[in-house]
């Protein structure tokens, strides 16, 4: 092949749709960044919790797992409340910055501490917490950036490749914490998820980014507004209560895996990485799958999505050999990385384009408070039923909530007044 063939082959080997959303240089160095950064969250999706296995006594360690994971997460709940009039109207660019500044500082503090001989579990959490702070306009100012970079026609695209880094962050990333865990230290590895925002934030404040644009990061913060929308189409605030009991019923998961491979498996810190990293290889292929199902009805892939994910969980409450339950937590992964894509997709696909943005909001305002609620429980589920029938309730307990979706999605199917609507809308559906 001649060299100046190759752009050509790599050209059509990109998918038409992400071909001009590439073709932007600012985006392409702010995803570099992104990458960088969901790398190092994906060591510290191992770090994390196995820092506090390694800190607490043996026999409240689901419970300190569990504030660890919570701590990890959950305040940005709080700093989304607290901080609302004073940041709203902070452009996405110094949102970002704050952001990474913030992490990048707290979590750098957790392995100076550790090297000091000062780490304690307290003084652990606290750090945690105040690194989250901030977390969620950081979120923030990161979508509402890309929708202010790129036109509306390439934002589906560009979101789609910034998810789906984040799920490829999570094969390499806990992979690698996997084996520093185990024979550097854990503490090291968050030092180097630090190093990481450090890096992101150099690059943003480096890039010659929109200060202000024409997404209103006031309409995007704007929850309460968005609820008040999402009600009035009882179809997507049905998709919002089915992910939200979805991700709470995850949250365990987080917490329990851990201690499984430390008090019933008795392995190492690389096994819990194998465990995430063919995850997250499951959940990039299945991302890019939802691309073959865009005929399909989303409402009830979905709900399939659920029960299966359900379905994975439950050999690990049994005692079968270890490649059983790495097996289905792979296809775990498979099933999880579509459920999160079909979702919003159902949200873009079905919101009022006006209401996009709030709805969004509102969208993520709710879900910020479903993962950290479920891993804050699943600290004491499991410090009282064992790593095992915590994985194993969590699974049979996404089965029922699927099962309960199908019914009530059934019903709704078979509403006359339902069937009528439907008719009418048909024709401008795609």
């Amino acid at each position: 092949m001649h060299p100046h063939e190759r752009p050509s082959v790599l050209r059509r080997l990109v998918p038409s749709a992400y071909r001009p959303v590439l073709a932007n240089r600012s985006f392409r160095r702010l995803i570099l960044g992104f990458a960088v950064s969901y790398l190092g969250d994906g060591m510290s999706f191992v770090a994390v919790a196995w820092l506090a296995i390694e800190l607490a006594p043996q026999a409240t360690a689901g419970l300190w797992v569990g504030g660890a994971v919570a701590a990890y997460t959950m305040p940005g709940v709080v700093g989304a409340l607290v901080f609302g009039r004073r940041l709203r109207r902070v452009s996405a660019r110094r949102l970002l910055l704050a952001d990474n500044v913030v992490r990048g500082v707290f979590l750098g503090a957790v392995p100076i501490a550790w090297l000091a001989g000062l780490l304690t579990l307290p003084l652990y959490l606290v750090l945690l917490a105040v690194s989250s702070l901030l977390h969620a306009w950081g979120s923030a100012g990161k979508y509402t950036l890309l929708a202010e970079l790129l036109p509306d026609e390439q934002r589906l695209a560009a979101n789609t490749l910034v998810s789906s880094l984040n799920f490829a962050a999570t094969i390499g990333g806990p992979a690698i914490a996997g084996v520093l865990v185990t024979y550097v230290s854990s503490a090291l590895v968050l030092g180097l998820d630090a190093l990481t925002y450090v890096f992101l934030a150099v690059l943003v404040a480096r890039m010659r980014l929109p200060e202000s644009g024409h997404v209103s990061l006031v309409d995007q913060t704007a929850a309460r507004g968005g609820l008040e929308l999402l009600r009035s189409h009882p179809e997507l605030l049905g998709m919002l209560t089915l992910t939200w009991f979805f991700n709470v019923l995850y949250g365990p998961v987080e917490v329990a895996l851990p201690l499984h491979v430390t008090e019933d498996l008795h392995a190492p810190g690389t096994l819990l990485g194998l465990y995430w990293m063919l995850f997250g290889i499951g959940a990039v292929l299945g991302g890019l799958a939802v691309g073959a199902l865009r005929q399909l009805p989303l409402w009830p892939v979905t709900v399939v999505i659920v029960v299966g994910w359900g379905l994975a969980l439950l050999p690990f409450e049994f005692d079968v050999p270890t490649a059983v339950t790495v097996a289905c937590f792979t296809l775990g992964g498979v099933v999880y990385g579509q459920f999160v894509a079909l979702s919003v997709t159902l949200v873009q696909a079905k919101s009022p384009p006006q209401h996009l943005a709030a709805m969004l909001a509102a969208r993520s305002a709710a879900l910020l408070t479903a993962s950290p609620l479920g891993t804050a429980l699943g600290g004491p589920l499991t410090n009282a039923l064992g790593p095992r029938a915590t994985l194993g309730g969590s699974g049979a307990a996404t089965v029922v909530l699927g099962a309960v979706a199908c019914v009530l999605l059934l019903a709704r199917r078979s509403s006359p007044n339902r069937s009528g609507i439907e008719k009418r809308r048909s024709p401008s559906r795609t």
